[in-house]
């Protein structure tokens, strides 16, 4: 039986110094509260309640056992009580990794949205364009741009697809020219991201058609920020996924090269442990991001 029940059941008991009353307050039968109270008392192994056709009294151990039980039960309202409230006013402190790049133009609108929202939840951004073992370094969640995880204890909520593209200053194609070909990327100054799978190698797609080509940059770069910096200043061609040079483009500081070729797309994805029950301020994040991502139509400007 449980055991929760079996406490509730007895307090009430002692308290309306009743099993029918105790039955009526709980909506139990009366035989229901008596196997409740039996089950406690056999588990124990003593007797609680002094029983006779007339009156029902507690015994010394049960008067004692009363006592402790309804602390208990107490302070387990008391809890339950706190954790309803913080759910719609959480607390405390959140841990979220991203790259450099996500979390300038599309993490920190998050934090700012999320904190006028909910004040009392401290935000952490643990910024790294590598990945962090999640549960080791006490993370909440993480976005990825990876479609699994390794770890089976990670849950995985995707967020948006992202095609990576060529792009330079409309200075540098000026001085060089558009490459027409995947192939004319040879005769180009290539600025490249070294943390990319296969980051020295292109594999172009369009339609039936595939090429593949060994690049090497004159400037090569582990953070996205720095690569866009280079390109725009007009030292060469990048290769970065589209949500992070997509206010560039728009803007005209960068030009797509060779748009009608397409490389291996991203996926961008949440990561957070998996629990029956995730802390409010975590599930309540995930619903933010996830929301602006949605109202953004972020994965359809990015895979055009």
């Amino acid at each position: 039986m449980d055991k929760w029940t079996e406490l509730e059941v007895f307090v009430r008991i002692a308290e309306e110094a009743s099993l029918t009353r105790a039955g009526d307050s709980l909506s139990m039968s009366v035989s229901g509260v008596s196997r409740y109270l039996m089950h406690l008392e056999t588990r124990l192994g003593v007797r609680l309640v002094q029983r006779s056709t007339r009156q029902l009294s507690l015994t010394s151990e049960g008067e004692k056992f009363y006592t402790q039980a309804r602390e208990i039960i107490s302070h387990m309202l008391d809890a339950e009580a706190s954790v309803a409230a913080g759910a719609s006013n959480p607390t405390g402190r959140l841990r979220v990794g991203a790259s450099l790049s996500f979390s300038l133009l599309h993490l920190m609108p998050v934090v700012e949205q999320f904190r006028q929202s909910y004040p009392n939840v401290t935000i952490e951004i643990v910024s790294s364009n590598r990945y962090y073992d999640i549960v080791e370094n006490g993370l909440d969640l993480a976005v990825r741009t990876r479609r699994v995880e390794a770890d089976s204890s990670i849950t995985i909520r995707r967020l948006a697809e992202t095609r990576r593209l060529l792009a330079a200053s409309p200075a540098y194609l000026e001085r060089r020219g558009m490459p027409q070909h995947p192939q004319d990327l040879a005769d180009h100054d290539l600025i490249l991201y070294t943390l990319a799978d296969s980051w020295n190698q292109f594999s172009f797609r369009k339609g039936s058609e595939q090429v593949k080509v060994e690049v090497d940059g004159i400037i090569n770069a582990n953070d996205g920020q720095l690569i866009c910096v280079a390109a725009r200043d007009g030292l060469g061609i990048l290769a970065q996924p589209a949500y992070i040079i997509q206010k560039d483009l728009e803007a005209g500081r960068l030009v797509r090269v060779l748009d009608d070729w397409d490389l291996p797309r991203l996926t961008m994805n949440i990561a957070f442990p998996t629990k029956v029950l995730l802390p409010a301020r975590t599930r309540l994040f995930i619903d933010f991001l996830i929301e602006r991502f949605r109202v953004g139509e972020y994965e359809r400007i990015w895979t055009q």
